[in-house]
């Protein structure tokens, strides 16, 4: 009988942000271990930059929506291999804004932070980012988070118009852009729990 059936909640609240994220993400291949691996990443920084296990699992969880505004982008754009015109740019860096009008008004808090990660992922801890161009702490730290998590996989995992590049190199271009887009503390922590991170990308390949 169903009413025997004790559900856990948590688990049901990440299988369905889970699937909405892989709904914004549908055409690309390999989203899953994608979405697993931003989580993971996310996990490992925020556990050790001071924040609760409550609040760590909380941001791991609400970073596998930051790129649910996707799905306000054309196909047409998302699937294109050569370089972007500057109108289609501009479109692309409309995504965090309509991630956030997704998950708006929402009261669970894990959407709540998942609209705060959609709109900040992609700002720079120097001002350079998108859309709002915040700058250092303006920049809530579950989007500093979610970014660096973002930005390591992303260049470790091929795409249909470049190459991975290693994971070494990969971290060493994540030092070299601390304080320019990267939180320096963020930095630190992704340095000093490398090998965690490494595990996890290699549990979800």
């Amino acid at each position: 009988m169903i009413n025997h059936i004790k559900l856990d909640e948590d688990h049901i609240v990440k299988e369905t942000l889970q699937r909405m994220a892989q709904i914004a993400e549908f055409h690309h291949p390999g989203i899953q271990a994608h979405l697993e691996r931003i989580r993971g990443y996310a996990l490992i920084l925020s556990e050790n930059i001071g924040l609760s296990l409550e609040e760590a699992v909380q941001i791991s969880i609400a970073s596998m929506l930051h790129d649910i505004g996707m799905v306000g982008i054309p196909d047409a754009v998302i699937a294109k291999t050569g370089e972007l015109s500057h109108d289609e740019w501009e479109l692309v860096k409309q995504h965090p804004i309509i991630g956030a009008e997704i998950l708006g008004n929402i009261a669970h808090p894990i959407l709540q932070i998942g609209e705060m990660v959609a709109l900040t992922h992609h700002e720079r801890w120097d001002g350079s980012g998108y859309p709002k161009g915040l700058k250092g702490e303006d920049i809530p730290l579950g989007g500093r988070i979610c970014g660096l998590a973002d930005v390591f996989d992303a260049i470790t995992s091929d795409r249909p118009y470049r190459d991975r590049v290693p994971v070494e190199t990969a971290l060493e271009l994540i030092k070299e852009s601390s304080g320019l887009f990267f939180d320096p503390q963020l930095v630190e922590v992704f340095e000093r729990k490398f090998d965690e991170i490494l595990k996890v990308r290699s549990e979800n390949i």
